[in-house]
């Protein structure tokens, strides 16, 4: 697969403390062996200037207080609190001060952010997705990717995971309906 950089980002999904480090609150093995691959990943995207975005999940600990329905402390428990350890970057990749953070509330890392317009006004049509979880904040930000016109690309060996399941499902849901999957070997800069 051949990606111009200049129309080309390498989004990051969420790889923090609170889940690829052991001592996160929802650590997940699956997402720290990601890190490297990851790292690996975007290092080639700087090395041919392609542009590389980072999101963090971060959130206020009063966001779900006056929630009528969606509630991520119930289901997850309060994680990636705003200003804490496990909200920060996973150490280990490498966020160069040109790269875009995107901090989001929610699983979709367009819903309420700057993302798509950051993305529009660099002329940048082709997303590489990596990072974790993947049936939750990666399969939610490249679907709505796919449906802002994107072409989102999953990169499977650079996504982490609770259950191998998971990301299976969550690459195949992908693939059929929104996007395409391939490896980084697959992946070429040109």
């Amino acid at each position: 697969m051949h990606l111009e950089p200049t129309q080309t980002a390498v989004v990051v999904v969420d790889m923090q403390n609170g889940f690829c480090h052991p001592d996160g609150s929802l650590y997940a093995p699956g997402s720290e062996d990601v890190i490297d691959p990851v790292s690996e990943l975007v290092e080639r995207a700087h090395e041919v200037d392609a542009s590389v975005v980072y999101t963090r999940d971060v959130h206020p600990p009063e966001q779900f207080g006056d929630a009528y329905y969606y509630d991520e402390f119930e289901q997850w428990g309060e994680h990636v609190l705003e200003g804490s350890w496990e909200a920060e970057v996973v150490e280990g990749l490498p966020v160069d001060a040109a790269d875009h953070v995107v901090e989001k509330h929610t699983y979709d890392a367009f819903q309420k952010t700057e993302l798509e317009g950051w993305l529009t006004a660099r002329g940048i049509r082709d997303l590489v997705f990596c990072g974790t979880l993947a049936n939750v904040c990666v399969l939610h930000s490249a679907g709505s990717a796919g449906l802002r016109d994107f072409r989102p690309i999953l990169v499977e060996d650079c996504i982490g995971h609770i259950e191998e399941d998971h990301r299976e499902y969550a690459l195949e849901h992908a693939e059929w309906l929104f996007g395409e999957v391939t490896t980084s070997d697959e992946l070429e800069f040109v």
